[in-house]
């Protein structure tokens, strides 16, 4: 390890299902986690399902991740950020002021606190791939999304009351990243920033849920398809990740010196739909067969499912990504 890697890391957002899985893969390189939760509780349960990792693994609890200011008491010591938490919630009576204000000050805060610490040489923020897809966009089976592309919502759009709350949210995504390169530029801090847009993300829970209402948004609906939803979901889009891979990609974001100022959209080569998920779920479990469902909306039999999403459906790019 060099003197200027980082060793002690602050990660928001740390007992969510994305956070959990960076903190456990930063502890497994023997650095020492900060880990921020707005739940204390959570945080307990977390460390003490870690016990061999005690001595390097802190909590601390942040109730309002959006409140400016309120990571500056948190910071001494830490020479890295990991900055995963942001609201999510589609249940929203006001755009702007449940989603889109808080994801843009909790950017505003964590940055603000990391320019005053010297010691923090880079900041690694989770954005989303709803910052960059462009929902209404005719696909013709070639196109590859990049890091160039950004979502073509205004902000007047997102905050409209008659806009839904998924739009919004790919709104709230999409002003909160552009806020962070907006600070770097206007404030020109000591550390430089790495983003990553991340597709629809599925992968083992590692963080205290508890029960199926607890479950993160993309493992509910694969729960929902085994389940036996019917017929099955659609995905808004084929790109997805495991979040394995992802805390992978955070942390190399982190460590990294060439992925300083850079832009990602980590994902899979392969592409995704609930369909393909509902047939692994049937080949490799007996009670799938008799409860996961076989009706898929887009008409194409189990067999073609394959083709048809790698044609219709858009593609996200991992050839940009360094890590």
């Amino acid at each position: 390890m060099s003197p200027s890697t980082p060793k002690h890391i602050l990660v928001t957002g740390a007992t969510g299902f994305i956070g959990a899985h960076v903190v456990d893969n930063l502890l497994a390189r023997g650095l020492t986690v900060r880990a921020a939760t707005r739940s204390k509780q959570k945080g307990e349960k977390m460390k003490a399902a870690r016990p061999q990792y005690a001595s390097r693994l802190e909590f601390v609890e942040v109730q309002d991740f959006s409140r400016i200011g309120v990571f500056d008491g948190i910071m001494d010591g830490i020479d890295g950020v990991i900055h995963v938490a942001s609201p999510f919630t589609y249940d929203t009576k006001n755009n702007e002021e449940e989603l889109i204000i808080p994801a843009i000050n909790g950017v505003k805060s964590i940055l603000s606190a990391s320019t005053k610490q010297p010691s923090v040489k880079r900041v690694v923020l989770t954005s989303s791939f709803a910052s960059v897809v462009d929902i209404s966009r005719k696909y013709d089976g070639d196109f590859t999304y990049t890091r160039s592309h950004w979502n073509p919502l205004t902000y007047e759009e997102a905050v409209d009351p008659s806009t839904d709350a998924v739009v919004a949210y790919r709104g709230s995504k999409k002003f909160a990243e552009l806020e962070a390169w907006g600070f770097l530029e206007r404030e020109k801090p000591s550390f430089d920033l790495v983003t990553l847009c991340p597709p629809m993300t599925f992968g083992p829970v590692v963080h205290p849920v508890h029960g199926v209402a607890g479950l993160n948004e993309s493992n509910a609906v694969l729960w929902s398809v085994a389940a036996g939803a019917d017929p099955l979901p659609v995905a808004r889009v084929s790109a997805w990740i495991d979040v394995r891979d992802l805390a992978e990609a955070h942390v190399q974001a982190l460590l990294r010196s060439e992925a300083g100022g850079k832009r990602f959209v980590p994902a899979s080569g392969e592409p995704f739909s609930y369909e393909l998920a509902a047939d692994i779920m049937r080949e490799r479990f007996e009670w799938a067969r008799e409860t996961v469902t076989g009706n898929y909306e887009s008409g194409k039999k189990p067999d073609q499912a394959a083709e048809w999403i790698a044609t219709v459906l858009p593609k996200a790019t991992e050839s940009n990504s360094p890590l």
